[in-house]
């Protein structure tokens, strides 16, 4: 089978090398994968900055989706021929996550990623696609829909509440469209006029261009008519100090990514004062993964892909993500 690998940690030492198709064992399924999407984690790996005492060669990327090719004895969870998606987070099927599932492993590090035409996992550690999603669109689903649905859930979203996403990114757009279906109001930061554009066509209420507006916090709080924002889905980390001024009183802070960097400065007072919750959020269970399909099929929600590479080209795909190009999920093909 073809495996994507990099040798080094750098985008331009990917390359395209034969192993041997793995196969099924006792409890597992071989999945034919069709698609996988970027993730911003993945990228970090693999320049680098993230696990960089990560064994070498290495196969990248955590999200796919794809078909039962075989299945290994006794199961009975999944049959050849149905389109599954791998969970990101192996081990973790239900309630909170423990330190003992959390050293499981991952996909796409420490375990092997999913930029290769076969992967093999547990039966018990993926779930059914959604009929009404493509390849494509149902590979987007395991960190960064499943984070942003978590963070909402963690957050206590209502309907009638206001949130606040950050970027064009897969989770802060996920998380516009799950509250916006749950009928809350969103607020959302971009950079460009074209984003800030494509951001009101998917439904978010108010946009504000954090270049032009560096303290976007008190603009935040300006369209709250001063009360401030019930939720902040902070994906950015080294923007804390503005999402604090721009929660609410008691409000919701819940830090999922480090996008602009892994350290920044944090007045205390910001949340003692005013009683805030700050909480890490990582993706979610198997049982929570099947709970927001279960939300986005009713809603029949579609993900918003930016762009689409074959296997051998996805250099590029993770290039276009380093410059921030991109707006939704870049994918990778396998047809």
């Amino acid at each position: 089978m073809r495996a994507l690998q990099a040798d080094a940690f750098a985008i331009d030492r990917l390359s395209l090398v034969d192993l041997p198709t793995p196969t099924a064992r006792r409890g597992e399924i071989l999945v034919k994968v069709k698609a996988a999407s970027l993730n911003y984690r993945d990228l970090a790996i693999l320049c680098g900055g993230y696990m960089p005492s990560l064994p070498l060669p290495y196969t990248p990327c955590s999200d796919a989706c794809g078909v039962v090719e075989a299945v290994g004895e006794d199961v009975t969870r999944f049959k050849p021929g149905d389109r599954v998606i791998p969970v990101y987070l192996q081990g973790w099927r239900d309630g909170a996550l423990t330190p003992e599932q959390r050293s499981s492993g991952s996909l796409g590090g420490p375990l092997t990623g999913v930029l290769q035409d076969y992967v093999v996992v547990p039966a018990e550690d993926a779930v059914a696609a959604p009929d009404y999603l493509s390849d494509a669109q149902a590979s987007t689903l395991p960190i960064a829909a499943l984070t942003a649905w978590s963070c909402l859930q963690q957050g206590g979203l209502q309907a009638g509440q206001t949130v606040l996403v950050q970027g064009t990114g897969g989770v802060a757009l996920f998380a516009a469209q799950f509250a916006r279906a749950a009928g809350a109001r969103v607020i959302g930061l971009t950079s460009t006029d074209e984003k800030a554009q494509l951001m009101r066509d998917m439904g978010v209420d108010t946009v504000i261009n954090y270049r032009q507006t560096p303290a976007w916090g008190q603009a935040v709080r300006a369209a709250t008519a001063g009360r401030g924002v019930d939720i902040v889905v902070e994906t950015t980390g080294s923007s804390l100090g503005e999402s604090l001024t721009a929660v609410r009183f008691n409000g919701f802070v819940g830090v999922i990514g480090f996008v602009g960097g892994m350290e920044t400065p944090l007045n205390i007072r910001q949340l003692i004062g005013p009683m805030i919750r700050m909480q890490g959020v990582v993706v979610g269970s198997r049982a929570a993964l099947e709970a927001m399909i279960r939300m986005m099929a009713m809603h029949r929600i579609e993900p918003l892909i930016d762009s689409s590479f074959p296997l051998a080209q996805a250099a590029e795909g993770f290039a276009r993500m380093q410059r921030g190009e991109h707006a939704g999920k870049i994918v990778i093909s396998f047809d």
